[in-house]
């Protein structure tokens, strides 16, 4: 399984042929290093929640303009694609076959932000290999402690360094994949990534310095 990343969270995951998009949000697209083209083949997309940085319905559009890819989102990002007459399949909750991927989807709660409201948002594990917790710290997701993969948000103005090494630490992944720092600039990017990979080190969880449109690694 190849997973990519396009800037911020939005991440292109591969396996057998069949391409599964994440997130294809403004952040990843804002200065026009990431654009609709790179995603002709795509086969399928997940959005996980409504905020602008993982979901933006223009270029979610350019993108179907040039692949007949399936949606797949929950409800309150589906009444927005309702709204532009775009079909989606419902995932909040449970498990989902896409293509050769396994999807379980597990309801969780965004970490609070100044004057906003909470949206819903929707975590996923991937082939009982990989966990997206999406925009949260929390908890709810200790059931997959262990796991081999955590995409972990390493910038947010949810959160700190301290605040999010912590629930890397209980989750114990044995590999860490960067995402959430879209909006940070390439130097200061590797500074944070230089300081998270030293701590988790420390206690033998790999992670990867992955910040370049399109890097990427397999797992």
């Amino acid at each position: 399984m190849k997973i990519s990343k396009y800037l911020h969270s939005c991440l292109l995951f591969e396996l057998d042929g069949h391409k599964l998009l994440f997130d294809p949000g403004k952040f990843s697209f804002g200065e026009g290093r990431v654009t609709a083209d790179i995603f002709s083949n795509v086969d399928s997309i997940v959005i996980t929640h409504i905020h602008p940085d993982h979901f933006d319905l223009d270029i979610l559009k350019s993108i179907l303009a040039i692949t007949d890819a399936n949606l797949y989102t929950n409800s309150q990002v589906g009444e927005q694609l309702s709204k532009a007459d775009l079909a989606y399949t419902l995932v909040e909750d449970g498990d989902i076959k896409i293509g050769p991927f396994k999807l379980k989807a597990i309801p969780v709660t965004h970490e609070p932000l100044l004057d906003n409201p909470i949206p819903q948002m929707t975590a996923f594990v991937i082939n009982d290999r990989v966990l997206y917790p999406v925009d949260t710290l929390g908890d709810e997701l200790l059931a997959y402690k262990g796991i081999e993969l955590l995409l972990l948000v390493t910038m947010a103005p949810f959160a700190n360094e301290l605040r999010i090494a912590a629930f890397a630490d209980k989750m114990q992944p044995k590999q860490i994949l960067p995402v959430h720092d879209g909006y940070a600039r390439d130097f200061f990017i590797l500074q944070r990534y230089a300081n998270y990979k030293k701590h988790f080190e420390q206690q033998g969880i790999t992670f990867h310095e992955v910040y370049r449109v399109g890097q990427s690694i397999t797992i």
